[in-house]
């Protein structure tokens, strides 16, 4: 195909910048000119890092009345550098990132692709899509939130370099291992909630002569390291605790089981991996998106799920003991969510710009 210039906006959180960069180096390695826009704000500094080619910063904040004069502004940026830049296409990864370069797209006549990487619309997919010749849906069930627009399931990009991961070297051999993690920014309650279960694990283990040892994974987000690694070190579990885990390929290689939150990002990472997953989803996630991305999973035999407000750290202990003591119940597990993967994703969006640009 003829080299096209396309711009790919992604940002706003890890959720949307993960997916759009992996799309980015797709197209960029078919021999496109590519460039990437982002908000500018510092939350994307470190998943940024992974890519190498031009970003220009938008400006775009999030959406509401105190923010409307920096979206203006936004929007008359973004104007502005598409007429020079000249896009053949614009890739939008949703959020309140996508408004400015979207609207800018249609006063440019560039042709508008969006994603959308939950079950459930966010506003602003939801609001643009009328100015997008298709709309890239990561779960078949979003189509039914997008009636009268033209959706393309095509699942939701990655990081492939997450596969193929060595364990950790220093978790015992034949040691049950829980990976637990609320997200690259961590999830206060979940923390609180799970640190608890697994120190009620721990010890009805130790009264169980012959039982597995536990360890654990646990990404807590920079509020929390110090307070959890000291509760687990009084308890006497052996863990791996980090702010930000930057071997997430590791992390999951090493886990016999992943508590976490529902974002559509972690599902699809799990789902390339093959782990199997206890979400817990975000109770305030915009229209109850965690959820609905949870039992997508949970319908697919892939994963099980609980509501924070009705979880207790009994309730999770004792469903952490019964997966250590039926390994065979995660395994047909990790064989579902493996069956639920879409390594080919990013190559998918790929092809659906390529084929609206101008």
């Amino acid at each position: 195909m003829e080299k096209k210039k396309i711009i790919v906006a992604c940002g706003g959180t890890g959720g949307h910048t993960f997916p759009g960069l992996a799309v980015a180096h797709e197209l960029a390695r078919r021999g496109h000119d590519v460039v990437v826009w982002a908000s500018g704000r510092a939350i994307e500094g470190s998943v940024m890092k992974s890519w190498e080619g031009p970003v220009f910063s938008t400006g775009a904040r999030p959406l509401g009345l105190r923010n409307a004069p920096a979206n203006l502004f936004s929007i008359i940026r973004c104007r502005r550098e598409m007429k020079r830049f000249a896009p053949n296409a614009l890739l939008a990864m949703g959020s309140y990132s996508s408004l400015p370069p979207v609207l800018a797209a249609r006063a440019r006549h560039v042709p508008v692709v969006l994603h959308e990487a939950n079950t459930v619309p966010g506003r602003a997919v939801e609001w643009l899509a009328r100015y997008a010749r298709a709309v890239a849906i990561s779960f078949a069930e979003t189509a039914e939130h997008l009636p009268r627009r033209r959706t393309v399931l095509t699942g939701l990009p990655v990081r492939r370099e997450l596969e193929g991961q060595p364990r950790f070297d220093d978790v015992p051999p034949g040691s049950f291992c829980v990976f637990v993690t609320g997200g690259s920014q961590g999830a206060h309650r979940v923390n609180e909630l799970v640190v608890q279960a697994l120190t009620l694990v721990k010890a009805d283990l130790e009264r169980r002569p012959g039982s597995k040892g536990l360890f654990v994974i646990h990404q807590t987000g920079a509020a929390d390291e110090a307070e959890v690694l000291r509760r687990y070190t009084a308890a006497g579990i052996a863990a791996r605790v980090q702010a930000f885990e930057r071997e997430m390929g590791r992390a999951f290689a090493t886990a016999d089981l992943v508590i976490c939150r529902a974002g559509a990002s972690t599902c699809f990472e799990l789902a390339l991996v093959g782990r199997p997953a206890f979400f817990i989803p975000l109770p305030s996630a915009l229209r109850d998106h965690q959820h609905f991305n949870a039992l997508a999973f949970v319908k697919k035999g892939a994963a099980d799920e609980g509501a924070q407000d009705a979880l207790t750290p009994r309730t999770i202990a004792n469903y952490v003991l019964r997966k250590i003591e039926k390994p065979e119940s995660l395994a047909a597990k990790a064989a579902a969510m493996r069956a639920a993967a879409v390594p080919d994703a990013a190559a998918r969006v790929a092809d659906l710009v390529e084929q609206e640009s101008l």
